[in-house]
């Protein structure tokens, strides 16, 4: 690391000596009790949750692009290409475990698409997961940097660029928690001559951990922060800090945890998850993603019956209790873990730990005088959807007060996915999975949970990220696409109107557009002050933690989960459009040009579709009315294209061609 920090001079009082002094001589005055210097308050925002340097993670076989030099676009994704899918046969795998107690797996879509077919179907089907739509597998039309990507729901190409991060740092950002990430199992189920190294998850951190300290060594905008004095020393120069985290589900590998944890602290390792996405020797973890439930049922092949949350009735890996929350909480070595994270001041990231595990660490916390704790990116449970809001990984409202009573604070996911609706605000639900949708949890999270927050966005973290608000990419498209197609043209009709940068059609694509994420926001009327002095935030939690504590830092006791409104199921909601050959759409919802399926879905009631909308068409002028006052409907070769009227004396067919609106016999504008 180039750099350390400057050491904080403490403010001593030094003892006078007692010299002789005679009886006339008047005593001298006390020395007045020295002022305690408070640090100023830093300036910028907090994002908690950064993959940079994940073309690493997976034995660096899934990510294209790196994190510096220039971005190119990539092959396309040929069948065992380089990047972006998984093996052409995974059926192998499942061989590990061949005694399924009976279940039907075939009933789970992630274990019949992915181990049953594999290869180009499987990589199809993960990328298909909650919106993204070709970036995996062949990914045709996702290759080209920067027309095609990155955008809000890219997984396998770079969003972390150090381009885009100096262009989130000249806006506003002035914090950002580096997780170095990795994960075996979705290593093993790569191309084997994609991957650069056997599958090894620690070696994947140390890779990722090399990297950043040869960015900090490089890079005289950007820093390694090793203490919450030297992250406001980096700050007040003008440069972004930078902490670094670990992610990962086989933390430490078998190694003794004490001496690797000791190391990595060493190397500028200040935050860590003692659990990611599986059970390992330290606790349980919060249930997923279907394809972890699969990734833990390879390392033990356990079926638990008593909830199902994989399939019907079943449970794949985790040991869960009927309410489908996982019964393993912190272990021995994990209570130990915790123990000497706090007697480090290491910051302590609970997120993706089960809930019994959070409780565990909780009580931890309170016997060291409620020692911070921190969830770096998550959901606020009570203002999900009810799919989402029924993932342990949520964080439900207890939790948020445990976070509160440590001193701790929450960094909230930008995520594209539907929200209910929080009454208490000003700003309508009307674009899901939008910065409308993120700003209902936003003011959930501010007006009723009052938790400190910072952004949590995961970028490069194998999920999608805030939808855009308008344009042709996924525009309020967490619901259904009559619901979207309506709601994306109220936004054209209503606004507010789009920023000028590529947030408004790609949404939050890279980590350059996080500080458009905040301007969104404030437009939409949500007030942003504590998010935007989240680094503020962050650096006192961080201070709290390596601090005399005397107990409770909020007794968290104002928690209000009320006004958030009812949830309406899609089916209830998508029965109130109208039909056309069994298909729900939103009347009039498309301009000139956009993408339709139906002439009823044009406001100029013409689309070039075919075979009942299952070729998709575009919406073009059907008179000179669809048109504006200096054009006319074309005809011929420009046969529904708008055209501009033509001046004097160039060629024409009509008058409604001309300027003039006269066409003289020598078929010339007049």
């Amino acid at each position: 690391m180039s750099r350390r920090p400057l050491a904080l001079l403490s403010a001593v009082l030094l003892s006078q000596a007692c010299n002789p002094v005679t009886e006339e001589e008047a005593p001298a005055p006390a020395p007045e009790a020295a002022a305690v210097e408070q640090p100023l308050a830093v300036t910028g925002f907090a994002e908690l949750h950064h993959h940079m340097f994940a073309e690493e993670a997976f034995s660096g076989g899934w990510f294209h692009g790196g994190h510096t030099g220039t971005l190119v676009s990539c092959d396309g994704g040929e069948p065992e290409s380089d990047h972006a899918r998984v093996r052409m046969d995974l059926s192998n795998m499942l061989n590990l475990c061949p005694n399924a107690g009976g279940v039907d797996l075939s009933s789970v879509p992630v274990l019949s698409q992915l181990f049953g077919i594999g290869g180009a179907v499987g990589s199809e089907f993960i990328g298909k997961i909650e919106g993204t739509e070709g970036d995996t597998g062949l990914h045709l039309g996702r290759k080209q940097v920067p027309t095609q990507w990155p955008r809000w729901d890219t997984i396998a190409h770079q969003q972390a660029w150090e381009g885009w991060l100096k262009q989130a740092k000249d806006g506003g950002l002035s914090l950002v928690t580096v997780s170095l990430v990795s994960n075996g199992f979705l290593c093993s189920a790569l191309p084997y001559q994609n991957i650069s190294r056997p599958c090894d998850e620690m070696a994947d951190i140390e890779v990722q951990l090399q990297m950043a300290r040869d960015f900090d060594a490089r890079t005289d905008w950007a820093e390694i922060a090793l203490s919450p004095a030297h992250a406001r020393q980096i700050i007040g120069a003008g440069k972004l800090a930078m902490v670094l985290s670990i992610e990962t589900s086989k933390l430490f590998g078998t190694k003794d945890w004490r001496t690797e944890l000791n190391r990595f602290h060493s190397l500028g390792v200040r935050s860590i998850q003692p659990v990611h996405q599986l059970d390992n020797r330290f606790g349980g973890a919060a249930l997923h993603n279907a394809i972890f439930q699969a990734a833990q049922f390879l390392e033990n092949c356990h079926i638990d019956t008593d909830c199902g949350v994989t399939g019907p009735g079943f449970t794949l890996g985790f040991d869960v209790d009927a309410n489908c929350r996982n019964v393993k909480g912190l272990t021995t070595d994990g209570r130990a873990l915790v123990q000497e994270m706090m007697a480090k001041g290491m910051l302590i990231d609970v997120a993706h730990m089960s809930e019994r595990s959070v409780q565990d660490t909780f009580s931890v916390s309170q016997a060291n005088n409620y020692y911070p704790l921190y969830i770096s990116h998550g959901h606020f449970r009570e203002v999900m959807n009810p799919k989402l809001a029924e993932n342990e990984k949520t964080t439900p409202a207890w939790v948020v007060k445990e976070l509160r009573q440590t001193g701790g604070m929450f960094g909230l996911r930008t995520a594209h996915d539907e929200t209910r609706a929080y009454t208490r605000t000003t700003v309508a639900n009307s674009c899901q999975g939008s910065t409308r949708s993120l700003a209902q949890a936003y003011e959930f999270g501010r007006q009723g949970l009052k938790v400190p927050m910072a952004f949590g966005a995961d970028l490069n973290g194998f999920i999608q990220q805030t939808r855009p608000r308008f344009g042709s990419y996924g525009a309020c498209s967490a619901g259904f696409k009559a619901e979207a197609d309506a709601q994306a043209n109220q936004q054209r009709l209503s606004g507010p109107p789009r920023l000028g940068t590529d947030f408004d059609v790609y949404g939050l694509a890279h980590v350059g557009l996080l500080p458009d994420v905040v301007r969104d926001l404030k437009q939409l009327g949500v007030n942003t002050t504590g998010l935007e002095n989240s680094a503020e935030t962050f650096i006192r939690m961080w201070e709290r933690a390596q601090s005399t504590r005397t107990g409770m830092a909020d007794a968290a006791t104002d928690i209000d989960t009320s006004g958030v409104a009812p949830y309406v199921e899609k089916a209830t909601r998508e029965a109130q459009y109208p039909q056309v050959c069994g298909k729900a759409y939103s009347p009039n919802s498309k301009v000139l040009g956009e993408t339709c399926r139906f002439n009823e879905e044009c406001v100029s009631a013409k689309c070039t579709s075919l075979d009942c909308g299952n070729i998709t068409g575009t919406c073009i002028c059907d008179g000179d009315n669809d048109c504006g006052t200096s054009q006319y409907c074309g005809w011929g070769l420009n046969t529904g294209i708008c055209q501009n009227k033509k001046a004097k004396g160039a060629l024409c067919a009509e008058n409604r061609e001309c300027l003039s609106n006269n066409c003289r016999w020598t078929f010339t504008c007049g």
